[in-house]
């Protein structure tokens, strides 16, 4: 897709152009569209054959060249930020899609129907604002489409992960639910095509329904580790400058720390509620989820959304009295329960951000996982940390904020090591500054029981990635010994969370198809509190305290998104290193 630009034009424009053809590669694909708020051509599903994988390929491959052909001089600081940061979104696309295991490509063994069809019609049922009408009209087109689509798919799948399969047996299984839902909401509002509506979800449903058997008949593999040189390279690709063996150290380190600070919040807590001075950290862990537990005012797992939603008000009233982040109008957070196809892969919650690219409100999706089994992963101490770390001043404020960034580059940057670097920094900050006043040692303690999750993550995803189970030693008490690679780290993530079996498996789902992303937690908290302490002693004299503070979270904030790795730059740019 290389472009011969006039040689007359100035750099701005040559970076304009880059922009532009950046985005209507990112945007091919109609889910993407969706969620990035791009309404054009939405009744389409994503094309799985080979050949599209091999045409985006080449427009990639062909982007790059121009990126790399693009002179620097005569480039301002942001001109020249957003070529680095287009050049590394474009390399990580390339890797992804060329990178083979198992002999074959990722495509080729990650069956990824329950996605393709389930959430682009979820985000077009839950997060549009357009007519019902043309809604409906778009997610009629997609569920005709499911034949067809489900056909092209199993035609490009070689031997798939039998973990993958697994996981999108659980997610198939859910959309039927999804498409009952759309069918009553087309009646609801007496959408006048509703009979083609029906038919098309009748054949889609039955489509599904084969889809499964022949995908339950396929041969598999169990092996899914890459290596070790295609895990430094996805590492790198994420914008993380750290390397695996640094990486482990960390998350040692990380642990280490957790442990002492759980040990020394023991000790406090356990004479506090009269309890056996032999009580161990799990069981306290279990004592508080029980004292805390949520009430069900209607005996319904719904009443505990309703809960999330007076939490986020008071929350966020706490945030504006103290005037500790700078929150931009029009925007907007939905707390809704994880629909059933998608819950294999969201283990307890998650958010869906604002599309960076539709206009008008900036709207997020919170999903809650809710079940019985689940039930302790909502209490009183830990709801407040959730909507802290999915909402304000969370990811929704993060990229509700980034999504407001003029850069087309930096809109579509997906940058995980700074939106969790900022979101688990805020756990702990936010109690500092008074969230949880007399319950603070309780809620620091529920908060580091769970956020250890971050220094098994990181372990777990360069175990999953190489296949070195070295990396499973970190100083825990577990057996790790398991043949079986998910027996192995649910042990280790066990021992370190007290995770339900339900929670440690959907866990594991996800570390093992989204690599880098996991360890990027704690990669981003570890490299935004270097960053913090730097600004910090940079500072000194000029800023200190609430004003500090402020400075630092406004210039995070606005400086769009990107790697802790570039926006270090940014800070100095901006006088505070």
């Amino acid at each position: 897709m290389k472009v011969d630009l006039p040689q007359g034009d100035s750099a701005l424009d040559r970076i304009q152009s880059i922009a532009d053809d950046l985005h209507a590669h990112l945007t091919r694909d109609p889910n993407s569209r969706v969620f990035l708020g791009v309404d054009r051509d939405l009744g389409a599903l994503p094309d799985p054959s080979a050949a599209d994988s091999l045409s985006r390929l080449a427009e990639a491959q062909g982007l790059l060249e121009q990126v790399r052909d693009t002179p620097r001089a005569g480039l301002d600081f942001d001109a020249a930020l957003d070529l680095d940061l287009a050049a590394l979104m474009l390399e990580a696309e390339i890797h992804q899609d060329t990178l083979t295991f198992n002999g074959q490509t990722r495509l080729e063994q990650l069956p990824t129907a329950g996605a393709d069809v389930g959430d682009g019609i979820f985000m077009l049922f839950i997060n549009d604002p357009r007519p019902a009408g043309d809604r409906l009209a778009d997610i009629t087109a997609r569920l005709e489409a499911v034949p067809g689509y489900l056909d092209a798919l199993l035609g490009h799948l070689g031997v798939p992960v039998a973990r993958w399969v697994d996981v999108e047996l659980e997610r198939v299984v859910g959309l039927p639910e999804l498409f009952e839902t759309v069918r009553g909401w087309a009646e609801s509002v007496s959408w006048p095509d509703r009979g083609r509506l029906e038919v098309a979800r009748v054949e889609a449903e039955r489509a599904l329904t084969d889809y499964a058997e022949r995908l339950r008949a396929l041969p598999t593999h169990a092996g899914f580790h890459i290596g070790d040189a295609d895990a430094r390279r996805i590492i790198a690709l994420r914008g993380i400058d750290l390397s695996p063996e640094q990486l482990h150290r960390v998350a040692r380190d990380f642990l280490a720390r957790t442990s002492e600070s759980l040990a020394e919040l023991r000790g406090r807590l356990v004479p506090r509620y009269g309890l056996p001075p032999e009580t161990t950290v799990a069981e306290l862990h279990r004592f508080l989820n029980q004292r805390f537990r949520v009430t069900l005012p209607t005996g319904q797992l719904d009443d505990v959304l309703d809960r999330y939603r007076e939490e986020r008000r008071r929350v966020l009233d706490f945030i504006r009295q103290r005037d500790l982040f700078p929150i931009p109008e029009h925007q907007e957070m939905k707390i809704l329960r994880t629909p059933g196809f998608m819950a294999p892969s969201i283990p307890a919650g998650a958010m869906m951000p604002p599309p960076p690219f539709r206009e008008g409100v900036r709207t997020s999706l919170i999903y809650l996982t809710l079940s019985d089994e689940l039930l302790d992963e909502h209490t009183e101490l830990g709801i407040p940390s959730m909507i802290v770390h999915e909402g304000i001043p969370g990811h929704h404020l993060q990229l509700a904020t980034a999504g407001l960034h003029p850069s087309i580059i930096r809109r579509h940057m997906n940058a995980m090591d700074q939106a969790e670097g900022w979101t688990t920094m805020l756990e702990d900050y936010m109690l500092d500054v008074g969230l949880m006043g007399p319950l603070t040692d309780e809620a620091r303690f529920i908060g580091h029981r769970d956020i250890a999750r971050i220094g098994a993550r990181v372990v777990i995803d360069l175990f999953f990635m190489t296949g070195d189970r070295r990396y499973l030693d970190v100083g825990v008490d577990c057996d790790v010994s398991a043949a079986d690679p998910f027996e192995a780290a649910g042990s280790l993530l066990a021992a370190v969370t007290g995770f339900t079996p339900g929670r440690t498996q959907a866990e594991l789902n996800w570390y093992s198809i989204e690599r880098g992303y996991p360890l990027s937690y704690l990669a981003g908290n570890h490299l935004v509190h270097q960053l913090k302490a730097d600004v910090t002693a940079a500072c000194a004299g000029r800023l200190e305290g609430l004003a500090l503070d402020r400075a630092f979270h406004r210039t995070f904030l606005e400086a769009g998104n990107m790697p802790v790795r570039f926006l270090r730059a940014v800070f100095a740019h901006e006088g505070l290193l």
